[in-house]
């Protein structure tokens, strides 16, 4: 088998491993908002890897999606609504009311947490494409906070599930199921059984290992509530003379625009564009997706090379500001270790499996 297509097979090819996630839990929103303590990784004792079980489990082949029944939670239906309304109210305050000073720390704010997300949860802790010393790590902690999307041991939980079994029902948000499931239906419904079932399998001990993200787990409300919404709130009121009306509704616009940058990656850059470098699977090159997303949309090419710390091909970085914070902190010595992959692997991989279109995912055809 060609060892390169390993990272996005959809089959049950790797053995079991103990992890920290729980199958138990129903929803999405649930991780984080959940009664139960899930602030620390079960001891190894208490977890019992069911190799018979995993040996049992069928193959998912991609793209997949068998029928289903979406029970939706309708908590999560009131907190959306609640935030998309608050955020189209945010927008028509801040091209009336707010001062330049609130939107341009808002815009700040919405730059610090799109990295806290592509720096962090992404290339740092779920692919361990680079490392970082814990001065970096602890920034990047507080810039994921702002973003809030779920914990960061959450979010990573949901992405290597996403990455194992990419585009079947074992993928938290199967594009297949089009998309406004990818984007945030899959939020809105209880969990697939099959993302139950075979998450116990995911990998976790190294980010249970971590005592920066336990610490974010831990202490998630106040923790995550604070940075935010209660700074950003209060910071323009206090600094910027905005009202508590004003402050609050653009602090949420800003977190709601926050979500939906992601949003497109999982839904838009597995739907619309080309494949330079494998055209069999749905994630796709998109350059929109890149612009709004800092450097995320190069998505086809992260499906095939996903320990790339660029997540873009052959210098294309131009849309990449992840990519160049990430520089910038290796530069300054609390980021090492980055991992890239050889200019003559990719351009090798794109020749044999790609569908023929420019390398820098422009949609133009290779000069032969």
């Amino acid at each position: 088998m060609d060892s390169s297509r390993l990272p996005h097979l959809a089959e049950e090819t790797m053995p079991p491993k103990i992890v920290g996630y729980d199958a138990e839990e129903d929803t999405y929103i649930g991780d984080f908002f959940g009664s139960r303590d899930r602030n620390m990784a079960p001891e190894v004792s208490s977890v019992e890897v069911l190799t018979t079980e995993a040996d049992e489990l069928e193959k998912l082949v991609a793209p997949q999606a068998a029928p289903r029944r979406y029970d939706i939670v309708y908590r999560n239906i009131l907190t959306f609504g609640y935030g998309h309304a608050a955020a189209l109210y945010g927008f028509y305050l801040a091209c009336t009311t707010a001062t330049w000073s609130t939107i341009i720390f808002s815009y700040i704010l919405f730059v610090f947490a799109a990295i806290g997300v592509t720096a962090g949860a992404h290339r740092l802790w779920t692919h361990k494409t680079y490392k970082a010393k814990m001065p970096l790590q602890i920034i990047l902690v507080v810039m994921n906070s702002l973003a809030f999307q779920n914990t960061a041991i959450d979010w990573v939980r949901d992405h290597r599930m996403h990455h194992r079994y990419s585009d079947t029902d074992a993928d938290p948000h199967n594009a297949t199921r089009g998309f406004f499931y990818s984007h945030m239906g899959w939020l809105l419904v209880r969990k697939h059984e099959q993302v139950k079932r075979r998450g116990k399998y995911i990998d976790m001990s190294d980010i249970y290992a971590n005592p920066v993200l336990r610490f974010q787990k831990k202490y998630a409300v106040p923790f995550i509530g604070t940075i935010c919404f209660g700074l950003p709130t209060l910071i323009p009121m206090y600094v910027f003379g905005e009202t508590l009306n004003t402050a609050w509704h653009i602090a949420l616009f800003r977190y709601v625009m926050n979500l939906h940058i992601t949003f497109f990656v999982n839904s838009a850059a597995h739907l619309w564009g080309n494949k330079p470098y494998e055209r069999s699977i749905k994630p796709v090159q998109s350059i929109p997706v890149s612009f709004i997303a800092f450097g995320e949309g190069f998505h086809n090419y992260h499906h095939v090379f996903p320990w790339d710390y660029r997540t873009a091909e052959l210098g294309n970085n131009w849309l990449n500001l992840t990519t160049g914070f990430i520089d910038f902190f290796a530069w300054v010595g609390w980021a090492y270790d980055m991992k890239t992959v050889p200019d003559e692997l990719v351009r090798a991989r794109a020749g044999r499996t790609g569908d023929g279109t420019d390398l820098w995912g422009m949609g133009t055809k290779r000069e032969e």
